[in-house]
């Protein structure tokens, strides 16, 4: 009976050493090995190589694998490497799209279970992901438009003498430029009505225009396809006219549209268009400081890419209603930046930040930009 006792004493031993050795050697293999896939559409807008290096950061910080790809602004190779991330073993894949097109790939993640995160782009006519994060971007269009009302003095203006405004969008697979668009519009529609603001070129009153929208709209936000729109329009319908500002969705095409008028001897040689833009990017920054460009939009993308990080955590933890720190889940008129056109989605929003002449700092002491950077600067 004692040889037995023992026997069974030494047994259940082994057992449940084995058991937490096991879970142990599971956990360690869970936290390490766990694999996030991060497609990036492109590189030829700066910010998107600062996205995907602060998503692998911050995701590698929490002990996930990750891998960062680039399609090129191609729609066919980004849906290859979120296909390639699934055969790998995802996870959960974080998409920062192209255009529609991407839902196939979308549809495949849903099959093999793997959570999608729509990474500050909304993805359209797709019911197959639950979560989409990015920044208030109606509220930067307001800005953009506000900065335009401010700057122009409108509230005072006349219709006796009409400001010119030229009006640029990026681009129309994006759907975030219907919301910069709308929000820029919902402050500048009403001094349109009242003739003291004259637009020169193509006028949609709202993104729902899609007919004239494609002729402001940037196919990729490429630059030098907003700098040839521009100077197109210097020799056509701007050719007699003096513009007093320009609406321009970001960057990237602010300084394009700069390069386009410096070229115009109107503006070379004295008053410049009032330039908006959105990014905070060094160069444009530097525009600022410089009088060139009027303002910018500061959206501390590392900020989102660490709240994603965050929220990835929480759905692959099996939390389904996560609280992500500096973000909001949408709500009332806002729940509307979620809508897929085949389902609402969770929309985190991060709050934005206005950048002029007078606060050009900001996004330096918040640490966004690199040493090479910041010396360009001074």
């Amino acid at each position: 009976m004692k040889k037995i006792t023992i026997f069974l004493f030494m047994f259940l031993i082994t057992v449940f050493f084995f058991i937490s050795c096991n879970k142990s050697n599971s956990e360690k293999t869970f936290s390490g090995s766990v694999f996030i896939g991060i497609a990036i559409p492109e590189t030829h807008v700066e910010r998107w190589v600062k996205d995907g290096a602060s998503l692998k950061k911050y995701a590698e910080s929490r002990g996930y694998r990750a891998e960062v790809s680039y399609a090129g602004a191609d729609q066919n190779v980004q849906n290859e490497q979120i296909r390639n991330f699934l055969k790998e073993g995802a996870r959960l894949i974080i998409i920062g799209s192209i255009n529609e097109g991407v839902i196939a790939a979308v549809a495949d993640a849903a099959e093999a279970k793997v959570p999608v995160i729509a990474y500050d782009r909304i993805i359209s006519n797709s019911a197959d992901y639950d979560y989409y994060i990015t920044f208030n971007n109606y509220e930067v269009g307001q800005f953009q438009g506000r900065s335009i009302e401010q700057g122009l003095d409108l509230k005072n203006s006349v219709a006796d003498a009409p400001k010119n405004i030229a009006l640029f969008a990026g681009a129309p697979t994006d759907g975030n430029a219907f919301f910069f668009y709308d929000g820029a519009m919902d402050i500048l529609n009403p001094y349109i009505e009242k003739g003291v603001l004259r637009v020169v070129g193509p006028y949609p009153k709202t993104s729902n225009d899609r007919y004239n929208f494609r002729y402001i709209a940037t196919e990729n936000w490429l630059g030098d396809l907003a700098k040839a729109r521009m100077k197109k329009l210097l020799s056509t319908d701007a050719k007699d006219v003096i513009l007093d500002a320009i609406l321009a969705p970001n960057d990237t095409l602010s300084r394009a549209i700069i390069d386009a008028c410096l070229g115009d001897p109107k503006y070379s040689n004295s008053k410049f268009p009032l330039i908006t833009g959105q990014d905070a990017e060094a160069d444009s920054i530097l525009a600022i400081k410089n009088g060139r460009q009027y303002m910018t939009v500061f959206k501390d993308t590392t900020k989102l890419a660490e709240a994603t990080i965050i929220l990835a955590d929480h759905i692959l933890s099996g939390n389904v209603t996560p609280s992500i720190p500096g973000a909001t889940l949408a709500s009332g008129d806002l729940v509307s930046m979620g809508d897929t056109g085949k389902k609402v989605v969770k929309a985190f929003l991060l709050e934005p930040i206005f950048i002029n002449k007078d606060n050009w700092n900001i996004p330096v002491q918040a640490g966004f930009f690199t040493p090479e950077e910041e010396i360009k600067l001074k």
